[in-house]
């Protein structure tokens, strides 16, 4: 890296790491914080959104915790702004469905028994680019400018809790999609919509494998397909509903991977099979020739062979157990409170969901108006996730947001590459998970550069790469095929234009109270030119 691109770096580095040991102290919450209003609503808006904007803090306290916390909850209450709206309408691909992408984007189908020469797969793949390209500039235009925090909030987490990745096969084409058509619509509606959103989902079960879930010796068997794949049977269970403790057995797995085949996709380019009913408009098709029509029992309760009722009737039954509304509420209370969430808020939560059928609103209610969620000792104790951590940063610094590439490359350059965590059980949010020297440095050269304004968010980006530049960082165990950067791109990057400063006076007014004074001391005796990135860099801010 040649040298005037390293100087700020160094210059600032030994003081930001000073500050950063501190984060590795079990609580760094500000010696002289007040509880009042403001405390209230720094807590709320660090817990149900990414922190506050220069305002935001202000704006809380006047309107009152309880009210905007009401109002988060019905996010339909809260305007988008156009500008903001007018920038994911441009967003073509995010309008398309599973099956309009896979018809668009799809790799070229060989024409005349001729298959597609390899140029012609690699261009395919290069036009598909743009579907999340565009996925992931919405996710970070949402997560930050959105006024509806909580909703992109849940956004996330609900994703995460069901998670696929783009970086399987086909799931390139469907990642975005099943945020926005499976997760998205149903993020404070009944958990049995959800999970049946995510079941039906091309992303999902190309993902899980169940488009391969075959009876063995059926009338729709054959080839690769003719065989029973017990994998989205086992994580339904394992990681959707009752957990890995959920009291179920190897047989249940098996009960239900027979119950789940033919639930899957259409064969061939999406028509279906001759003299049965077309798939979906979504992508969703229930192959009849494929499915076990025998009677099964899946834990204790027998299963009449019916067909695609079997998987609606199963999924009443995990949504409605009380193992299921234990695990989501474990869950929700370790993201929104505590590592290691109060059993009795868990179970308060837990009878909520039972009480209102799995109303995901209603338990975040409860949540949000528990004991436990205003616990002082709760208080600033979650260790941001680099998601969290970049997206906050950047609302803190109210620069504007044109440009997601920096934030997907430094996140993933810490570890999260979003939409691309290869495993289902998706993305942990404990510190334990997090924080480490190196993980610590990357973040304060993050925190510098885009202090000194030499991170690129606030311009747009360049168009899509074209072959032989560089691509976004690599999840670990294989690449993100549909994300594609300039080699230039990146939190050390020269800027075209010269940078603007952050003021570390406004990001502290606007972030509140919840400085210790020590930190304090070392910012307000800092080099003015290193303020900024110390109160990015620092402790506290690494907290929510």
């Amino acid at each position: 890296m040649p040298c005037s691109r390293t100087t700020p770096l160094k210059s600032s580095f030994a003081l930001l790491v000073g500050l950063a040991i501190l984060a590795r102290a079990p609580s760094v919450r500000a010696e002289s914080a007040t509880l009042g209003q403001e405390g209230a609503a720094a807590h709320a808006l660090d817990r149900l959104g990414y922190g506050p904007r220069p305002g935001d803090l202000q704006a809380v306290t006047a309107e009152g915790v309880d009210r905007w916390i009401d109002v988060q909850l019905n996010p339909e209450r809260i305007p988008v702004p156009a500008d903001l709206q007018q920038r994911l309408d441009s967003f073509e691909t995010l309008r398309l469905s599973p099956v309009e992408l896979f018809k668009q984007y799809g790799p070229p189908r060989a024409e005349r028994g001729v298959k597609p020469t390899p140029e012609e797969m690699k261009a395919s793949r290069q036009r598909a680019r743009v579907i999340m390209a565009e996925a992931v500039q919405a996710r970070f235009l949402r997560a930050v400018d959105s006024p509806r925090q909580l909703q992109e909030v849940m956004v996330d987490f609900w994703f995460n809790h069901f998670n696929v990745s783009a970086a399987k096969g086909l799931d390139y084409l469907w990642t975005g999609s099943f945020e926005e058509t499976a997760i998205r619509p149903h993020v404070f509606g009944r958990f049995r919509d959800l999970l049946e959103a995510t079941a039906k989902h091309p992303a999902m079960l190309f993902y899980l494998d169940n488009w391969q879930n075959t009876e063995p010796g059926s009338p729709g068997a054959k080839r690769r397909e003719d065989g029973l794949n017990e994998n989205y049977a086992r994580e339904l269970m394992e990681l959707h509903t009752l957990g890995v403790d959920g009291g179920y057995t190897q047989q249940d797995v098996i009960a239900l991977a027979h119950i789940l085949t033919g639930w899957g996709l259409p064969p061939g380019r999406g028509g279906g099979r001759p003299g049965l009913p077309p798939p979906s408009p979504d992508g969703f098709y229930f192959d009849a020739e494929r499915h076990d029509f025998s009677d099964k029992v899946f834990l204790g309760h027998t299963i009449r062979g019916s067909g695609q009722a079997e998987v609606e009737q199963v999924l009443d039954i995990l949504a409605r157990s009380p193992t299921t509304a234990h695990h989501l509420s474990y869950q929700l209370a370790q993201y929104f409170v505590a590592d290691e969430p109060d059993p009795v808020l868990v179970d308060v939560l837990a009878k909520r969901y039972l009480a209102t059928d799995g109303n995901i609103r209603e338990v975040l209610r409860t949540l949000f108006h528990s004991e436990q969620f205003w616990d002082r000792k709760t208080f600033e104790a979650k260790y941001k996730t680099p998601y969290q951590y970049v997206v906050s940063a950047v609302r803190a610094a109210g620069v504007p947001m044109l440009n997601a590439r920096p934030l997907y490359g430094t996140a993933a350059q810490m570890g999260m590459p979003v939409y691309a965590y290869l495993t289902p059980e998706g993305y942990k949010n404990t510190r334990d998970a997090w924080l480490s020297p190196d993980a610590t440095a990357k973040r304060l050269t993050f925190a510098t550069a885009l202090a000194a304004g030499r991170l690129p968010v606030d311009r747009p980006p360049p168009p899509e790469a074209a072959p032989g530049e560089a691509p976004m960082p690599k999840p670990p165990g294989g690449a993100l095929v549909g994300l594609a950067m300039p080699a230039s791109d990146g939190v050390a990057a020269e800027p075209a234009i010269k940078p603007v400063p952050l003021d570390a006076q406004a990001i502290l007014a606007g972030l509140g109270h919840r400085f210790g004074p020590r930190t304090l001391d070392a910012i307000n005796t800092a080099d003015p030119k290193l303020q900024a990135a110390m109160v990015l860099g620092s402790p506290e801010f690494m907290q929510r």
